[in-house]
């Protein structure tokens, strides 16, 4: 999760410096304006490298850059905020998510090396990340909400939203629960409720899946 500590501590950064800017009202950012702008466009740009293209992070920020300086600072800010929340909560972004969609493949790679040298817990934490990664991917392909009263969605959620959507038949959406299922088993330490065999499937499982229904 290095990559994700990375981006939450140039927020954290950023977030802090903008602080005196937002707190003391408008008078203050007035007087120093130039100093709001160059805050919100590091800002905006530290979104921007954290962010998927359709997310709702970025959306939010291009409703932010339609207000002037200097309250195009503040509500930059507040966007910067939930995304960082988020970051550190694991709601949204994990380090699957923070890369290309193309680098999958890797991720799964690295997932079967760890089960090949005896290390199925990580190998299966790994995969089911990115399976919940690509189904969030599917539903902004499809035009599927990943988000409900302003938080990010349960991956269950989403898998039963993208069936009803009519993505994927009832059948795939078992087996993605069943998937799921691992992940959260091999997240929270129920290692033994599981085996290497279930874990080579799931690779196997997820990697088709992707294939199948590219995002």
């Amino acid at each position: 999760m290095a990559n994700v500590d990375k981006v939450v501590d140039q927020l954290n950064f950023l977030i802090k410096a903008s602080e005196n800017y937002t707190r003391n009202g408008t008078r203050h950012l007035l007087e120093d304006g130039e100093d709001a702008v160059v805050l919100s466009n590091r800002l905006e740009a530290a979104i921007e490298r954290a962010s998927r293209p359709n997310s709702a992070y970025m959306k939010q920020l291009d409703a932010a850059r339609r207000k002037t300086q200097p309250y195009r600072l503040r509500e930059v800010r507040v966007v910067a905020i939930g995304l960082r929340d988020d970051l550190v909560s694991g709601w949204v972004e994990s380090v699957v998510e923070l890369v290309h969609a193309d680098t999958y493949r890797d991720y799964l790679e690295m997932a079967e090396q760890l089960l090949a040298k005896g290390y199925k817990d990580p190998a299966a934490v790994i995969t089911g990340t990115s399976l919940e990664v690509h189904v969030r991917a599917l539903c902004v392909k499809n035009g599927v909400a990943t988000q409900v009263a302003g938080r990010p969605k349960k991956a269950d959620t989403m898998n039963a939203d993208l069936k009803k959507a009519n993505v994927y038949d009832g059948l795939q959406q078992k087996e993605v629960t069943a998937w799921m299922d691992l992940r959260n088993k091999a997240a929270h330490g129920d290692y033994g409720t599981y085996d290497r065999d279930q874990v080579r499937r799931l690779i196997d499982g997820v990697e088709a899946f992707m294939r199948k229904y590219p995002a």
